[in-house]
């Protein structure tokens, strides 16, 4: 079983285990670089495994007609690598300590070191994607990036913005997650082989599920704890950033609302605890639940044109676990 999986998420990716074998093994491999000042980065980012979704997603968009080998290991390799990089940068712009309870590369490392780390990664990953020789998935990948990078520049120009609309957060978060999803089943689909109509499906379905995996995100930065997140609650609303249930929030209290003061004034001083309070003792959290629910059905309801095999199992497993994540 690859380090940093449940039982639960072992069973689902059970028809590729041996793939994301070779995903880990590929992964692995950049960690023995012989450049002395190369390698304990890539041991550090690469050692601590993960829930590798987004290249099981890869896989098993290719596992419908029969091509999940050779090219879309390849290309789950690469997405896996660009999701890495991306935290890598994420954690850079917002001078992160801390992720999922380890201390980042900027932390460890400084800024400078991150960010040019960041960018070897994003070149490594893309190094792959050319070994696909497939031009499609080659311009895929090169418009996600662009993508991640003005998913950052939404964000970054709309801190601590209180009047921002649903559909401002909607765009963010697909360009910031969502796409890369999105990236990792429709390339996955166009190395298997699959007819272009699969293709789009599969595409959507990924769609759906990465706009629900950033909102279950965020509604657990509301909801969590520091010790299972990783970082403090609230995180997002330090950092000036709105989310779906702090959006909420502001529509249902536009006036006497600690999100606006806090925007305003930058001082915490119990803000953010009185924020989170209002959300956890309202119906917004119930609210999110429901928007997390319908985006996990449609997904599921996606795949039901696509044949009925172990892959499509999975696939509409992995949108319940996402739902069952939220919880």
């Amino acid at each position: 079983m690859i380090e940093g999986l449940d039982q639960q998420t072992a069973l689902i990716y059970a028809p590729i285990q041996p793939l994301l074998g070779e995903v880990e093994e590929r992964l692995n491999h950049l960690s023995r670089s012989d450049r002395p000042y190369l390698a304990p980065l890539l041991d550090y980012v690469l050692a601590k495994g993960g829930k590798r979704i987004r290249p099981a997603i890869t896989l098993l968009a290719a596992g419908f007609h029969g091509g999940a080998s050779g090219n879309p290991v390849i290309m789950a390799s690469a997405v896996e690598l660009l999701h890495l990089a991306t935290l890598i940068h994420d954690d850079t712009v917002d001078n992160s300590d801390l992720r999922r309870g380890r201390a980042t590369v900027t932390n460890l490392w400084g800024p400078h070191v991150a960010v040019l780390f960041g960018d070897y990664v994003f070149a490594t990953a893309a190094t792959f994607v050319c070994d696909t020789g497939n031009i499609r998935v080659v311009r895929r990948f090169s418009e996600t990036i662009m993508d991640l990078a003005s998913g950052e520049l939404v964000e970054y120009f709309n801190t601590f913005d209180a009047q921002q609309a649903r559909d401002v957060y909607h765009d963010r978060i697909y360009r910031k997650t969502a796409s890369l999803f999105c990236t990792a089943a429709e390339t996955g689909a166009v190395l298997g082989g699959a007819p272009e109509d699969h293709v789009q499906t599969l595409r959507d379905y990924g769609y759906k599920i990465g706009m629900a995996y950033q909102m279950v995100d965020d509604l657990l930065d509301v909801r969590g704890s520091s010790e299972a997140l990783g970082k403090p609650v609230g995180n997002d609303l330090l950092q000036g950033v709105l989310t779906l249930p702090t959006i909420m929030l502001l529509e249902r209290y536009p006036d006497d609302n600690p999100i606006r003061e806090l925007f305003e004034d930058r001082e915490p001083d119990g803000k953010v605890t009185r924020a989170l309070e209002m959300i956890n003792n309202s119906t917004i959290v119930d609210d999110c639940y429901s928007v997390i629910r319908e985006y996990c059905q449609d997904a599921r309801s996606a795949l039901e044109v696509l044949p009925d095999c172990e892959a499509r199992k999975s696939l509409a497993e992995l949108a319940d676990y996402i739902w069952e994540r939220s919880h």
